[in-house]
């Protein structure tokens, strides 16, 4: 297999490093305590008003589908550091230079999660070369 298609499996992580899909179901309230996240955090993400934000069996398509995209890139990222959870929210935690001197977390807050997604695929990319 060439590098090149090599990749295209890499946009998952290998495992549940985080424990987001317990019993192979996935819970969208661990990625959001993990991260801190608030409802009003989470319905800016997800583009829809706070008071339709919940976490129950009738979870608003769009949220579901956003929180599940941050899912991947949290572990993806705990995958670089070897499963380890603590030093994966101390990264989403923490300012980042080559983020513009702001947390992963902020962006993910701020509206700019697929900007993160992409620095961390391009990041990872680079890793495997």
């Amino acid at each position: 297999m060439t590098p090149q298609r090599a990749m295209l499996f890499r946009t998952v992580p290998e495992r549940d490093y985080l424990e987001f899909w317990p019993n192979s179901k996935f819970d969208p309230q661990r990625v959001t305590r993990f991260l801190e996240l608030s409802k009003a955090d989470v319905a800016k993400v997800a583009d829809v008003a706070t008071s339709s934000v919940r976490f129950d069996v009738k979870i608003p398509r769009d949220v579901l589908d956003r929180i599940i995209e941050i899912a991947n890139v949290c572990g993806l990222v705990a995958q670089f550091f070897q499963g380890d959870a603590v030093k994966t929210a101390l990264w989403f935690k923490t300012k980042n230079p080559l983020l513009g001197n702001i947390s992963p977390r902020d962006m993910i807050r701020y509206g700019r999660y697929e900007k993160l997604r992409r620095f961390v695929m391009e990041a990872l990319e680079e890793n495997a070369a």
